[in-house]
Parts: structure tokens; sequence; C-alpha cells
């Protein structure tokens, strides 16, 4: 989209519109970068002083910030959320693809829904099925009986192996893998014996997944990724990871197998989360978090010590070293004045 008249702009986002309608909004910035035609907005008003300085033509903000506003602007509950929707509605992200290319390998067994797109040097393997509206980017490999659903879009270079299952509607990045063996094996005197991996991977609708991430198919069950999940970049996902609906993962995270997380959490980025065990819904992991045990009540979890000057954290570490020591002299101390 080239620009857009501010009217039907605020008319599209169901906001109460302030100033000249007529206004071409051609891009969004933020409050210090915008420009006359661009679009900017305002989600705390600890910032609302900045409106004086503020070049945009129009601004997203409460109606509380309105009287600090000297341009046209957008009133609205929640100007985040609707920042949001106004960069959807301003998109100018290219498809991964446009057409099927002429270099696309696509075996005539694989059913194409309407409106297909396939890039470069994608191949569509044996059996695969392919919902309408589905893009499937440069580089792409779509293995035997996977099955895409309607208006998903793969980014260059993704690979998708055998009877892997995506939704409707999901966005993967460059460089995801998605059904790669689980990291399963067995020990016989020494020797690793592997333990071919025959589950899949199964995802539900409207997940996005980042770039370079990798989400393990199951041992005997399956992965399952549930509807609107959101992974972010380099991700580990391991064998039989079950994730609910709704719940985020931040960049980084590794997952180990036979995990089962609930709906609407949050992994805070580069956690560490052992197997076998279950997270409830409604849990926050914050940052680096290492989670061992199953967690059982929703809230907010953290672990880890936070950066210190060297000089302070090589005490923290020197008092955690002798904890032990420390804490059986607490206990004599306790014994010997329980006596007395």
């Amino acid at each position: 989209m080239s620009s857009i008249r501010l009217a039907d702009l605020a008319q599209q986002l169901d906001a109460e519109l302030h100033g000249d309608g007529s206004l071409a909004i051609s891009g969004i910035a933020s409050m210090q970068s915008a420009q006359s035609g661009q679009i900017t907005f305002l989600s705390n008003s600890r910032y609302r002083e900045q409106l004086a300085d503020c070049l945009a033509s129009a601004v997203v903000l409460t109606e509380a910030d309105l009287p600090w506003c000297r341009s046209a602007a957008l009133v609205v509950k929640n100007p985040y959320l609707t920042f949001a929707r106004m960069a959807q509605i301003l998109d100018t992200t290219p498809k991964p693809a446009d057409s099927i290319a002429p270099s696309a390998v696509i075996d005539p067994s694989a059913k194409l829904g309407k409106n297909i797109a396939v890039g470069a040097n994608a191949v569509i393997e044996s059996g695969v099925e392919l919902g309408d509206n589905v893009v499937i980017g440069p580089g792409c490999f779509v293995g035997k009986k996977a099955r895409i659903g309607a208006g998903t879009k793969l980014w260059a270079n993704v690979t998708i192996y055998h009877e892997v299952q995506l939704g409707s509607d999901c966005l993967v990045q460059s460089g995801t893998v998605i059904g790669a063996d689980g990291f399963g094996y067995a020990n016989d005197r020494g020797n690793w014996i592997k333990i071919p991996q025959l589950g899949t991977v199964v995802i539900g609708d409207r997940v996005e997944i980042g770039a370079c991430t990798t989400i393990d198919r199951g041992a005997l069950d399956n992965t399952l990724i549930g509807n609107g999940v959101i992974i972010d970049n380099q991700c580990q996902i391991a064998h039989n990871v079950i994730i609910g609906d709704n719940t985020a993962v931040a960049g980084g995270v590794i997952m180990a197998g036979s995990l089962k997380i609930g709906r609407y959490c949050m992994i805070g980025g580069a956690s560490v989360i052992n197997g076998h065990m279950e997270i409830c819904d409604k849990v926050t992991v914050t940052g680096m978090g290492m989670v061992m045990r199953p967690i059982t009540e929703p809230g907010v979890y953290s672990s880890g010590i936070p950066l210190q000057p060297n000089k302070t954290w090589r005490k923290t570490a020197a008092l955690v070293m002798n904890i032990d020591d420390m804490s059986k002299r607490l206990k004599a101390v306790e014994r010997k004045v329980g006596k007395d």
C-alpha cells in the first residue's frame, strides 16, 4: 500500500478521528523519527511531552493524552494494540513468492489448492497437500505427505520433513526446520543405537515460528504445537513436546523432550526447560530461567543471578560455593541453642 487517507485508516481501526481526515498516510514511524506523511503512536503517557516536538502528520493515542497533541490524531483505548493492527494495514513486506517459479520442483502427485505460489528451487515431494493461498518461499523443502493449511507462508529455505502438518494462516521464517529426528538413542555397552523417530509434528492454526528454530518430530507420539502459539528465533523444541494454545516462546529457548507446556504461558529468552514434566496454564518464566521441576500454579517464575560487577560476582560465587558448609554450621548452632 502506497498511502491511505487518515479518515479511511480511522474507519478501519475503529478510531475517533481528530483533525484533517484527508491527510495521506504513507507509513509508520517512532515519535522521534516520524516525518510529515507518517503516523506514530503514544502508548505510555510518561512520554506525552515528546508530542510537542513530534513531526508526524498524525498520532494514535488515548483521550487522556489528546490535549498534548498538536497534529491530527486517532483516539483509541489501546494505542499499542492499534499500532499492531495499523502495521498490518500499512505493511509493505513482499510475499516470499508471487507465482510458481519455473525452477520449482513439484511432484505430480502433490495436491495444490487455489492461488498457490512456490519460489525458485523449492521442492514439493510426493503426496504433499497445500491449501488455498499457500506461499512457499525460494529454496524450501516440503517432504513426502506433508500437509500445509490455507494461507500459510514459508519464507526462504524452510525445511518441512515428511508427514508434518501445519495449520492455516501460519508464518514460518527462513532457515527453520520442522520435523527433524528427535534426539533418541539407546546405549549398547558404550555404543549409541539410533531410535528411528516414528511420530511427526502437528502444528495448529495461526502459529508463527521465527528464523532458524528447530521443532523435532516425536519418537512414537507426535510433537504438538497449539493454535495461536508464537515462537521466536533459534529455539530448540525437542521430540514429543506439547505447547498449549496462545503460548509465547522468546528467542534461544531450549525445551527438552516430552515436556508439556500449558496455554497462555510466556517463556522468556534463553530459558532452559527440563523434559518429562508439565508446566500449567498461565505461567511466565522470566529470561534465562532454568526450569528443572514441574510448575503447578500459575504465576511468574525466575531463576539465576542477574549481572553484577565482576568483583561483586566473585564474592557472590564464593558465598554460593560455601553455602553447604554455612548450612552445617548454622544447624550446629541451632542444636546448641536448643540444648541451652
